[in-house]
Parts: C-alpha cells; sequence; structure tokens
C-alpha cells in the first residue's frame, strides 16, 4: 500500500473554461472504473478524484471547481499526493484540455457554413452548444493501451468488467485521503505477471492478454512518443509495430494519452454509422467515413467528438452482440 506524502496543491486558472464531464468522462472507463470517483447527482463533476499511475509512481489527483459550474470550469483548486503527485500537478492543466486549439477548426466550419455547407453550418451549432468539450492529454500512455486493448473485438460491457476486475484485484489503493475504492492500476510489470486464470476469470482472452503484455513490455518506449507531440503518423506507427496493436486500438490511445485531435477510431463497429448518419442519414462503412471527413483533415476527431457528444446514433440491422462469459471454462 503506498505511503501518504503531505498533499501537493495548486490553483488552475484554465484559458477557456472546460466541461469537466465531457472532457474526462472520456478517460473513464464505465461508471464503476475504480480509477475515477465522482459524486452522483447534479453536482457529480464538482469534485473528481482521480488515481495514476504516474512515471514517478502512483497518485492521486483531486479536481475541485472553485469557479463556475463543471460544465464551463474556469477555475479549480488541484490537490495531489503520492510519489507521482508533481508530475500529475505539473500536467493537470493538459489533462483538463489546456493547450488544445479548436481555432483552426472553428475558422473552417465558419468558412464552409457561409459556403452553404449544411453540415458545417450544424457542427457550427454543435460547436457552440459543447464550447466547454476539450481534447484531454493525459501522458498516461500505458493507461490508455492496457484499457484500449481489453475493448478490442468485445461489447463496451465485457471490457469495462475486465477493467474493473483486474484493477482492483492486482493495483493499489490511492494514495493519500483517497475516498474509498479509488484504486491505482498495476505499473508495467504488474501488468505483465498477472497470471493467465485471472484473465481468464476477467474474461479476456489469450489474444488480448498476449497483447497486453506486449505492450507492458515497451511501456517506457511508448511513453517516450509523448516527445512527438499530439500524435500523427510517426506516433501510429510505433503503436502498430506492436503485434495485435492495429489502427483502431493505436487511435483510441493517442487520443486519450496523446490528446491526438485528428487520428480516427477505423475499425470500429458502430462509428461509421454514426457518422454517416450524421452526415448523409445513411449508413456507411470505415472508406464512406473517412471520404465524409476529409474536409476536415487535421481535426477529424475533435469532429467526430462534436458528433458524438449528442449521443446520435445510427439504427442497427445486424445481429447484436452477444456477451460470453468464457471464465467458467
Amino acid at each position: 500500500m503506498s505511503v501518504a506524502i503531505p498533499e501537493a496543491e495548486r490553483e488552475l486558472a484554465l484559458p477557456e473554461p472546460a466541461d469537466l464531464g465531457a472532457t474526462l468522462t472520456f478517460l473513464r472507463r464505465g461508471r464503476g472504473d475504480p480509477t475515477m470517483l465522482t459524486a452522483d447527482g447534479p453536482a457529480a463533476w464538482q469534485e473528481v478524484w482521480r488515481a495514476q499511475r504516474t512515471p514517478e509512481g502512483p497518485a492521486t489527483l483531486r479536481l475541485r471547481v472553485i469557479e463556475g459550474p463543471p460544465t464551463a470550469a474556469a477555475r479549480l483548486h488541484v490537490a495531489a499526493w503520492g510519489p507521482g503527485a508533481a508530475w500529475s500537478l505539473a500536467r493537470a492543466g493538459e489533462l483538463l484540455g489546456e493547450g488544445d486549439d479548436w481555432s483552426a477548426l472553428d475558422a473552417r466550419l465558419a468558412a464552409r457554413a457561409a459556403e452553404g455547407d449544411p453540415a458545417a453550418a450544424a457542427l457550427q451549432r454543435v460547436r457552440r452548444r459543447t464550447r466547454g468539450l476539450r481534447l484531454t492529454r493525459s501522458h498516461l500512455v500505458l493507461e490508455a493501451a492496457v484499457a484500449a486493448v481489453l475493448e478490442q473485438k468485445v461489447t463496451g460491457v465485457e471490457a469495462r468488467r475486465a477493467w474493473r476486475q483486474l484493477v482492483r484485484q492486482h493495483g493499489e489503493r490511492a494514495p493519500g485521503p483517497a475516498p474509498e475504492g479509488l484504486t491505482v492500476m498495476p505499473d508495467a510489470e504488474g501488468w505483465r505477471s498477472i497470471p493467465d486464470h485471472d484473465w481468464h476469470r476477467a474474461g479476456v482472452g489469450p489474444q488480448r492478454m498476449a497483447t497486453i503484455r506486449r505492450v507492458a513490455a515497451v511501456a517506457p518506449a511508448l511513453q517516450r512518443t509523448l516527445a512527438l507531440g499530439r500524435g500523427g503518423p510517426q506516433a501510429v506507427a510505433a503503436f502498430r509495430s506492436i503485434p495485435g496493436v492495429g489502427l483502431w486500438t493505436a487511435a483510441e490511445v493517442l487520443q486519450r494519452s496523446h490528446g491526438d485531435p485528428d487520428t480516427v477510431s477505423v475499425g470500429d463497429a458502430h462509428l461509421p454509422h454514426v457518422i454517416g448518419t450524421w452526415f448523409t442519414g445513411d449508413r456507411t462503412d470505415d472508406a464512406g467515413m473517412l471520404t465524409l471527413l476529409a474536409p476536415y483533415a487535421g481535426d477529424r476527431h475533435r469532429v467526430v467528438r462534436l458528433i458524438t457528444s449528442l449521443g446520435v446514433e445510427a439504427p442497427r440491422f445486424g445481429a447484436k452482440a452477444t456477451i460470453e462469459d468464457h471464465r467458467a471454462r
């Protein structure tokens, strides 16, 4: 168990108000995620507790709004405990979207709307309603990678259950005065040393188990890809060099750890249909989705986040995915 250290804290003034829920939910793996806790009810995002496995060790981070509602927080009190406290405090701004610049997309939407593009005009309206949406840059590559691999080719329910079970079983209590149940995920060696039967009980098959072990084995090298900036082809290539990591997984990681504004989650079971429905009223495939997003190159993930923030769903005509429980076999 981690030993609490004296509290480290700072006041964080954001350049533009951020919607804490819209921004940080992207990092939370379901409401039962043991690494992130909020209160229930209307003030759910007034105070956020987050457990992080940083390169300098475990940390507990508490974000408390001191000016503005959680949907447009302008100033926050940030406190941290644990060996990774200073590391977490230094990056708290980017965790909440500091440095995420939407100005180029705003200008592009305005220009296209002025030319009579109805989709751009609609996206402008969505943008006005979601001004507090920011792209997070967590700087936590292993966290994003493990969670993304767990989500490969399974339902969200299965992936969230596996994340919850493995973190609780093999992680450690968050340092400092953290709420009951807040848990820091395992470190790289911890993920590699989880025995096969525990993966099996969590519903994780051999392929995803092996991929996570391979990712954990090169975790320091993956962490260094943050020096490449907010994603891009070179960062994608670094992740795809790992067997078992494809375009979809690489995108899901870079969107969270690097704050990638452009890389699209190609290979998603539902996203192309959502994007196609938004733009044309009809379902489409990956190629069609990329064609529809092409005018927004450089900001494609931002456009996807705007559309998905509305809860848009495409009609689903295929067979519903079945949740299979392999744990007792």
